[in-house]
C-alpha cells in the first residue's frame, strides 16, 4: 500500500504537472480534515507523509495530567507510564492512529478534498500558462458547439471562439483543425476560460509575425491592421532598413507569403499600404489604387476632404463604401470625399456668399437661419426677402445689390442684358420681327 501511494503521487505530478510537495501536503490536509470530523475539532493531530516507506503518518497528541478533564486533549499519568515510564506532568505524548479506523465517510471526504486540491491545483497553472500566452497563435481540435460559440480542444483544456470573433460565412465541423489567436484568459468557478478570435485585427499581425522574418525581428514593424473579417483588410508597414521595402518583404516572392496568410482568412483580400507621420501621404496611401487629387487636412475636427478626379469616386469609396470606411478605421480620421467638380461648385458657392454677407456687413450665418444658403439663392430673393434677414436695412440691401451684380457670373450678366434689349424693344417697337429688322434679315 504504502508503495502504491508514493507511486500514485510521483504519477500524478508528472501526469498534470503538479508539483510533488504541494500533492503530499495537500494529501496531509485531506486525512487531518477527516480525522477531526471523526474524532471532534477539539484534538491535536499532526499527519505526516514519511519518505522512507511511503506512509502516511498520523499522531494524536494528549497532556499528561494528574486528573483528566478532557480525555480528547488529556491523559492520566498513570495511564502515561504504562506507555513511557520516564513521563513527567505537563509532558505531551503522541499516539498513533490507524487511517483504517477513520471509516468509509472519512475517507471518502478525504478523497473529494484531495481531487479539488488538485483539481484547483491544476486549473492555476493552466490560468497562469494561458495568460502569458495572450496575443499568440494556438491550434486546436472543434470539439462542439455550444450557444455561446465553438468549443475547441487545447489539449490540457478548452478554448471558446464566440460567434462574434469568427470569421462571418466560416463554417466548422468537429474533428476540424482551426487557428486562432488567445485575447483573454478568464477565471471562472469551473477552471479557466481561454477566449479566441478569428476576426480580431491583432490575429491578422501575428499572422504577418509568423510569416515575414522581417516583421518578427522587427525590421517591418506592423503600424496599423484594418479588417472586414472575411472580405479585406489594410495592413500599415513601416521599414526601419532604408534597404528594405515593407511591402516586398511582406508580399513575398510571387506573393508566397500573403497566400499563406490569404489562405488562412479565408481569402480575406488585403491591401498593404505603406505608413507615414504625414497624414495626407498616409491617407493616400490607404486609399489606394484610388488616385486623389489632393486632400485637404481639418486638424481640429479630425478630418480630411478627399477631393478626387470625376472617374476615380467608385474606385475610392470601393463597393459598399469599403475602401473609405477601411481607410478611415486604419487612420483614426474621418474622411469625406469629393469628386473634383463637387468640390469646385461647393467651394465657389461658399465664398460667394461669404463676399456677399461681408459686403452687406450681416453675418453669413444669419442668411442661412433664413434659408438664403447659396449665392444663387440670395441673388433671386426679393427685397422683402432680405430684409427679413437679421441685421438686414435699405441702405444694406442696397450695397448687396450691388455686390450681387459685380459678382454674377459673366455668362448671367449677358443672359440680364439680352432679356432687358429684349423687353425694351418690345416697349418701343423697334424690336425683333415688328419693324421688319430682326431674324435672319438683320443677320444679313
Amino acid at each position: 500500500m504504502s508503495l502504491e501511494l508514493r507511486k500514485a503521487i510521483d504519477q500524478i505530478s508528472k501526469d498534470k504537472g503538479l508539483d510533488r510537495a504541494m500533492l503530499v501536503e495537500t494529501l496531509e490536509e485531506a486525512v487531518r480534515t477527516s480525522v477531526l470530523r471523526k474524532y471532534g475539532e477539539d484534538i491535536d493531530v499532526e499527519v505526516s507523509f514519511n519518505e522512507e516507506n511511503g506512509e502516511l503518518e498520523v499522531f494524536q497528541y494528549k497532556i499528561v495530567v494528574k486528573k483528566v478533564e478532557d480525555e480528547s486533549t488529556q491523559i492520566d499519568l498513570e495511564d502515561a507510564v504504562k506507555h513511557d515510564p520516564s513521563v513527567r506532568l505537563d509532558d505531551e505524548m503522541g499516539f498513533r492512529l490507524k487511517i483504517e479506523d477513520l471509516g468509509r465517510i472519512a475517507a471518502q471526504s478525504a478523497k473529494q478534498v484531495i481531487i479539488q486540491r488538485m483539481r484547483d491545483a491544476e486549473q492555476g497553472i493552466i490560468y497562469g500558462e494561458y495568460k502569458d500566452r495572450i496575443n499568440e497563435i494556438i491550434s486546436g481540435i472543434v470539439q462542439r458547439r455550444d450557444k455561446a460559440g465553438w468549443i475547441i480542444n487545447l489539449g490540457r483544456t478548452e478554448a471558446l471562439l464566440p460567434k462574434e470573433e469568427q470569421i462571418p460565412r466560416e463554417h466548422y465541423k468537429r474533428g476540424d483543425r482551426v487557428q486562432a489567436l488567445i485575447i483573454e484568459v478568464r477565471k471562472e468557478g469551473r477552471g479557466p476560460q481561454v477566449i479566441v478570435s478569428r476576426s480580431h485585427r491583432d490575429y491578422m499581425a501575428a499572422l504577418f509575425k509568423r510569416e515575414v522574418p522581417e516583421v518578427d525581428d522587427g525590421v517591418v514593424q506592423i503600424m496599423g491592421v484594418a479588417r472586414d473579417p472575411g472580405s479585406r483588410a489594410k495592413v500599415a508597414v513601416l521599414s526601419r532598413d532604408r534597404d528594405v521595402d515593407p511591402v516586398g518583404a511582406c508580399v513575398g516572392v510571387r506573393g508566397s507569403r500573403i497566400q499563406n496568410i490569404v489562405q488562412e482568412l479565408r481569402c480575406e483580400r488585403i491591401d498593404i499600404v505603406v505608413w507615414s507621420p504625414d497624414i495626407a501621404t498616409y491617407a493616400r496611401n490607404a486609399l489606394s489604387p484610388a488616385v486623389i487629387s489632393r486632400i485637404v487636412v481639418d486638424e481640429a475636427e479630425g478630418l480630411l476632404e478627399v477631393i478626387v478626379p470625376d472617374d476615380q469616386l467608385t474606385n475610392s469609396i470601393g463597393r459598399k463604401g469599403q475602401n473609405v470606411k477601411l481607410a478611415a478605421k486604419l487612420l483614426g480620421w474621418k474622411i469625406d470625399i469629393y469628386t473634383e467638380t463637387r468640390y469646385n461648385e461647393a467651394n465657389a458657392i461658399g465664398q460667394g456668399l461669404e463676399q456677399l454677407a461681408g459686403v452687406a456687413e450681416v453675418p453669413a450665418e444669419h442668411f442661412a437661419a433664413a434659408g438664403l444658403v447659396s449665392f444663387d439663392a440670395v441673388s433671386r430673393a426679393s427685397d422683402e426677402e432680405l430684409l427679413a434677414v437679421a441685421g438686414m436695412t435699405v441702405e444694406k440691401l442696397g450695397n448687396l445689390r450691388t455686390a450681387v451684380n459685380f459678382l454674377r457670373p459673366t455668362e448671367e450678366k449677358d443672359d440680364l442684358a439680352e432679356k432687358k434689349d429684349d423687353a425694351s424693344g418690345e416697349k418701343d417697337g423697334t424690336g425683333g420681327e415688328k419693324d421688319g429688322t430682326g431674324g435672319a434679315e438683320s443677320a444679313e
